[in-house]
């Protein structure tokens, strides 16, 4: 009984592993072909493991929640968590800001804390989605379809900037009093100056500046003298794995490819409702050269349901198992309810601003 409960446990906890998996596996035997795997693919699994590895290095050095310690003294808190949630996902990931910023406010003795943890994942979701390194499937985008820096950024800056301000804006009339105590400054160790090298050099691979193959400098660093660092979430690089092949047997399955706009936007967004962003990037790049439109459709399918980012599901597990909250049923409905409301508000962005543009 145990044992079976153990493997309910990680269904249910690694469910896009386990799907992208089984899906791979079933589609795999349906066309009576494993997928090849190319060398642009393997380069993305290995940046990102990178990535992952060196953002992880920084995160427990202490330098990041040192940051966010800081926040919390003063005025503005709600302000202050929001955009700080916002910009430190443009470098270190949505999962990760999330996974710093929201232990941090649910520590604080303030109010309103279901709202605030609401806004900053709406707040990771917009702000990462600016950067090509800010999320997986940005990251994804950029490589395979080799987008330069600056057009990736002038492509997708008017979405994460409307809801920057948006942002901005409901954080302002959240009114919270903070009454918490004094607490323990986070020391810094002197890792952290080596991590944030080395995360900066993770960087340059993603911008072509220096060869891929430099990433392996993060490895060496971290087998040598961090090997905690290396608990990265493997979980989402096997489903990257798996998904880069379930989309490579869909491609031949279906046999047909999708170049309106319009649609490429609409299907991926509505598809990551379900399946998550990441693998809906990873599926829809296969029918689609409109790189821009399924840019749009994944980070707006961030919005919405708990599913439609991995970013969410961080946010919303670490509330509702917090000592501190209560009501989940209340907070479940105002997270799907102000998600939805993020959702179309996006959708009616992408119209606005480039359908009628005819991109």
């Amino acid at each position: 009984m145990k044992a079976e409960s153990t493997f309910i446990d990680f269904v249910l906890k690694e469910w896009l592993v386990v799907a992208s998996g089984v899906g791979l596996v079933l589609t795999s035997v349906y066309i009576k072909h494993f997928p090849v795997y190319s060398i642009q693919e393997l380069q993305v699994l290995f940046i990102l493991f990178a990535l992952f590895v060196a953002v992880n290095g920084l995160r427990y050095s202490g330098l990041i929640l040192r940051i966010a310690q800081k926040i919390e003294k003063g005025k503005a808190i709600p302000l202050k968590l929001v955009v700080t949630t916002f910009f430190l996902s443009m470098l270190v990931t949505n999962d990760i800001a999330l996974i710093v910023i929201v232990p941090l406010t649910l520590s604080l003795n303030i109010n309103h804390k279901g709202i605030l943890v609401i806004l900053e994942a709406l707040a990771a979701n917009a702000g990462s989605a600016l950067t090509p390194f800010g999320n997986p499937q940005n990251f994804f985008i950029y490589w395979v379809y080799g987008i330069h820096p600056v057009r990736f950024v002038e492509t997708i800056v008017p979405f994460s900037l409307v809801f920057l301000i948006i942002l901005i804006v409901s954080s302002l009339f959240v009114n919270t009093t903070n009454n918490a105590q004094e607490t323990i400054v986070q020391k810094i160790n002197k890792k952290a100056y080596i991590y944030g090298v080395l995360l900066f050099i993770v960087l340059l691979t993603v911008l072509h500046v220096l060869p891929v193959v430099t990433g392996i400098l993060v490895f060496i660093f971290a087998l040598i003298f961090d090997r905690k660092a290396l608990y990265v979430d493997y979980a989402l690089l096997f489903s990257f794995f798996f998904f880069f092949g379930l989309a490579e047997n869909m491609k031949l399955v279906l046999a047909s490819e999708m170049n309106h706009s319009g649609h490429i936007f609409l299907f991926s967004a509505l598809a990551s409702q379900v399946m998550s962003n990441v693998p809906a990037a990873l599926l829809f790049a296969k029918f689609t050269t409109n790189w821009e439109a399924l840019l749009w459709g994944v980070n707006a399918g961030g919005f919405g349901s708990l599913f439609g980012s991995l970013a969410n599901l961080i946010a919303y597990k670490i509330y509702v198992t917090h000592e501190s909250t209560n009501n989940m049923p209340m907070f479940t409905a105002q997270f799907l309810i102000i998600g939805y409301v993020a959702f179309f508000l996006s959708i009616g962005l992408y119209f606005f601003f480039y359908k009628m543009q005819g991109l």
